[in-house]
């Protein structure tokens, strides 16, 4: 099993946002990795929102030196977010990248490794205890600016096994 999560933007924004940072922390990893150009992006923001500052005060959170992008993430034409925490993730023994991006994550998928959301997150604490209300957590991450249908929402609570 991966022993380190290494995480992007949006999940850091959604989870921080809806006041859920601490999920990151409980599904079942023993580090959570964020490179250092996503951490710049979180934190480096005009305005003083709770992701910023949620993750500029996880202590937990370790900042990944910038990685040399390898020649097949480059192919992919992905932000830098994505195409560091991917090459963070592969140049790492046991990790597993988290990215919402679609383009991102079909990456790390072609590239091998075993990619997670943010409502992953949010389904493996559920299942593991963390969570009671996972409709409510998932409510919570859509009011933070988290762009999720219904049926996303639904198909969701059907794999936390609360639908």
């Amino acid at each position: 099993m991966p022993e380190a999560l290494v995480v992007d933007a949006s999940p850091l924004i959604f989870l921080g946002n809806a006041g859920r940072i601490d999920l990151l922390q409980v599904v079942g990893f023993s580090r959570v990795v964020v490179p250092q150009a996503v951490f710049d992006e979180v934190t480096a923001t005009q305005h003083d929102d709770g992701a910023a500052r949620s993750v500029a005060e996880s202590l937990w959170i370790e900042r990944a030196a910038p990685a040399d992008i390898p020649a097949a993430v480059v192919e992919w034409d992905l932000g830098p977010g994505e195409s560091a925490v991917i090459a963070v993730a592969l140049g790492m023994a046991r990790a597993r990248p988290v990215i919402d991006d679609v383009a991102g994550r079909r990456c790390a998928l072609a590239l091998g490794l075993d990619v997670m959301g943010t409502l992953g997150v949010v389904i493996a604490a559920h299942r593991r205890g963390y969570i009671e209300n996972v409709h409510q957590v998932i409510l919570d991450l859509r009011a933070a600016g988290m762009w999720l249908t219904d049926v996303v929402i639904e198909r969701a609570l059907q794999l936390a096994g609360d639908a």
